[in-house]
């Protein structure tokens, strides 16, 4: 038991740590405190949900505990502030080295001349290039604009380069910028970049967000994303709507364009040639300063293209990174671990979102998808995912509004990186202002609702969703669950019984869902609140008949079509065993009340010495066990459905769930194998085994009564797992009650 406790209450892990002093002590009584605290804040939410079995009381209670995974970053709300006008700068010296690639070295100098709005002078430092036109390039250039150029004999490599040209620029008294050749400056650019250096003596250098900038990278840090010239000039204009104050101090800088205060340059004047040809020599200056008390910071209101790696081929460019890493980790250990640290928490994450959703937008091949989700895991999300895999294939990009968490709504941001990865850029919030701040970039949207259960006031969120939706906008909902029809979206009474659709006028208290403030909703305004979204919907999808119907009752004029579910992954059929008059009956699937755990507990023990066996494949929900000699196997992949089969001898497969599911994979799953199957006669189960049972396929349907009589089951699981029957035996005879 106190494993069990351990393991569940994870965040005071430090209370099993020894008792070395009063300081140890006093941490556990205060972890002590805090969990009571959390528990007296749980226990009504947990007494609804052994009540009620109401969902959303339940996740209330594994957001209150901490217990709903990984908690999400935050977003920051300062970044959406009205931005003050940023000190304007006396002037600026850029220093760039160059080494070839004369078209990018064309283009990032145009830009300089262009975008600078304040004086300026130029360093140039060309590292010998490998031909003749840069240098006759930058020979013309540095004449008609009055630039600094440094021709090397030979090639020094980028730090030597760099310091040679940060040594020239000290002649002047205005900051550095070091700027890459493959780094293209926006219009306006200066004053945001410079503006924390002029206000903040104790900055020595920033940063801007970028499209390849490491930990300055959007909408990922440290990966690449791919962007045309076009979109990065769209994005910059996008970030100079954000507060520039609202900077994020960092372990380091990265050196593509970099703005160096005077004081910082003075104490630590260049790189150290440790690091040539390149790499990690700006994170070595930036840890000297550091030591000397300086910070570094990013901006969020300055994006930056940059190209990367033009200077080193990739081979070259990783044996650099990797030799270059290992000297950084050695002068400075604590450094990677800060790192970490950083993305942990991550502050510019609102900025990364925030940029990366108007990325979308430029990059987006029709309507953006935006979902509204739940984070409780199941097919649904499964689905959901799916979808979002297509979506970011066909149209760049997808949203999720997800509800549930450990934050009342986390934006959850899809897209693919340049080398094709699937990434998800995420932050929570309790703000739904916020969210719409953030979506407000979207100029075309198709609103998908795919599940709401979990939030702590769902009642409202129709609406709120409604108010994303503009004239043009398409919505879709998706008929997972029937939350839109009651808010306990199985729809099952006291001890797990279906005893058909509730009616507003006379429904138990099951279907009575709480606002947070304690205020009952019954179900008559329920589902007031959810028939504007259902009624405005151009699609309402269910996946089986059977939800269409139950669906169809409530919301007669809705425009509802059944698109069946395709199974997440091929199911091997499975050679079935010889015939057996003790069978050995499995189930599939995590067991919650609804999904028949009473009734696997039931089966589990009717089967001692009957010469029957239970075999669980999957979880079961704790309220509940499965004594000996059932066994449960636990977690289970459905490609390895013929071994587990195999393994513990299985006959035929029950469903026990006791709800009319819109859609029942474990069935499918079962029915796939090719080995008997049983579930009981409603929803989507029913529907998939009458499918089956056309086929020919050795089928029973149950009728509910027989989930309290296990011996009755059993005795049909003997019928099905004698392979010697005839098509007549699978009906079974008037008595037993069961018909297939």
């Amino acid at each position: 038991m106190f494993l069990r406790v351990r393991r569940l209450f994870g965040i005071f892990a430090a209370w099993h740590l020894p008792a070395d002093g009063p300081a140890s002590r006093a941490s556990r009584l205060r972890l002590f405190i805090y969990f009571i605290v959390l528990s007296v804040n749980a226990f009504p939410h947990a007494l609804r949900w052994v009540r009620h079995r109401d969902p959303t009381a339940r996740a209330r209670v594994k957001q209150l505990l901490n217990l709903s995974g990984p908690a999400p970053l935050a977003l920051d709300s300062r970044l959406f502030d009205v931005p003050a006008p940023a000190p304007e700068p006396g002037g600026v010296t850029l220093v760039m080295p160059v080494y070839g690639n004369l078209s990018l070295v064309q283009d990032a100098l145009t830009r300089v001349v262009a975008h600078t709005e304040i004086p300026w002078r130029m360093v140039l430092v060309d590292d010998a290039s490998p031909d003749t036109e840069t240098v006759l390039f930058l020979r013309n250039w540095a004449s008609r604009h009055g630039a600094h150029l440094i021709e090397n004999e030979r090639n020094l490599g980028f730090v030597s380069s760099a310091n040679l040209g940060l040594k020239q620029a000290m002649l002047w008294p205005d900051p550095v910028v070091l700027l890459n050749s493959d780094a293209f400056l926006p219009e306006a650019w200066a004053p945001r970049l410079l503006r924390p250096l002029l206000e903040d003596p104790g900055i020595a250098s920033v940063t801007p967000l970028s499209n390849d900038a490491e930990l300055g990278s959007v909408p990922s840090p440290g990966l690449a994303a791919l962007v045309t010239f076009d979109e990065a000039q769209a994005l910059d204009r996008f970030t100079q709507n954000l507060n520039g104050r609202a900077q994020v101090v960092a372990p380091t800088s990265v050196g593509f364009c970099m703005a160096m205060s005077r004081t910082a340059l003075e104490l630590e004047p260049s790189f150290d040639p440790a690091f040539t040809p390149g790499y990690g020599e700006e994170v070595d200056w930036c840890q000297r300063l550091r030591a000397r008390g300086f910070s570094h910071v990013y901006v969020p209101d300055l994006y930056v293209a940059h190209l990367g790696g033009q200077s080193f081929g990739q081979t070259q460019k990783h044996n650099l990174i990797r030799r270059n890493s290992a000297l950084l980790a050695k002068r400075y250990p604590r450094f990677d671990v800060e790192v970490c640290m950083f993305l942990r928490r991550d502050p510019l994450v609102t900025a990364r979102l925030a940029v990366g959703i108007a990325r979308a937008e430029l990059q987006r091949n029709g309507a953006v998808p935006i979902y509204l989700g739940h984070s409780m895991g199941g097919g649904a999300d499964i689905d959901l995912q799916r979808r979002l895999a297509t979506d970011v294939a066909r149209v760049g990009a997808g949203l999720v509004i997800r509800v549930g968490g450990n934050y009342r709504f986390t934006i959850e941001l899809h897209h693919a990186q340049a080398d094709g990865t699937l990434c998800v850029t995420s932050a929570g919030t309790e703000d739904w202002d916020l969210v719409e701040r953030l979506l407000a970039p979207v100029s075309r949207r198709e609103l998908v609702y795919s599940c709401a259960v979990g939030d702590i006031d769902p009642v409202v969120l129709p609406e709120l969703f409604l108010s994303l939706k503009g004239p043009e906008d398409r919505l879709t909902v998706l008929v997972h669950d029937y939350f839109a029809l009651s808010p306990n979206m199985t729809l099952l009474e006291e001890n797990e019984q279906w005893q058909g659709l509730p009616e507003p006028t006379h429904a138990s208290s099951r279907h009575v869902a709480r606002r947070p403030n304690g205020r009952a909703v019954p179900l008559v305004e329920w589902r007031n609140a959810w028939h504007p979204l259902v009624d405005r919907a151009e699609r309402v999808i269910c996946f089986s008949s059977a939800a269409k119907m139950l669906f169809a009752e409530v919301y007669k004029d809705a425009r509802i079509e059944v698109c069946p579910h395709n199974l997440h992954v091929a199911v091997p059929a499975l050679t079935r065993p010889a015939p057996s008059a003790h069978p050995v009956l499995g189930i599939l699937g995590n067991l919650a009340p609804h999904k028949g755990a009473a009734v696997a507990e039931r089966l589990a023990r009717a089967c001692h010495n009957s010469g029957c066996e239970v075999v669980l494949l999957g979880e079961i929900d704790p309220a509940y066990r499965l004594p000996l000699p059932a066994r449960k196997h636990g977690a289970y992949s459905v490609g390895d459905l013929p071994r587990l089969a195999a393994r513990y001898g299985i006959t035929c497969w029950l469903i026990p769930s006791l709800w009319p599911e819109t859609f029942s994979f474990t069935t499918h799953e079962a029915l796939a194998t090719g080995l008997p199957v049983m579930a009981f006669d409603l929803g989507g189960q029913a529907e998939a085994v009458r499918a089956a049972e056309a086929r020919g396929a050795p089928v029973a349907l149950l009728p509910l009564g027989l989930a309290e009589d296990p011996q009755a089951i059993l005795t049909r699981a003997r019928h099905l797992s004698h392979w010697g029957f005839a098509r007549e035996t699978l009906r079974a005879p008037a008595a037993s009650g069961v018909r297939a």
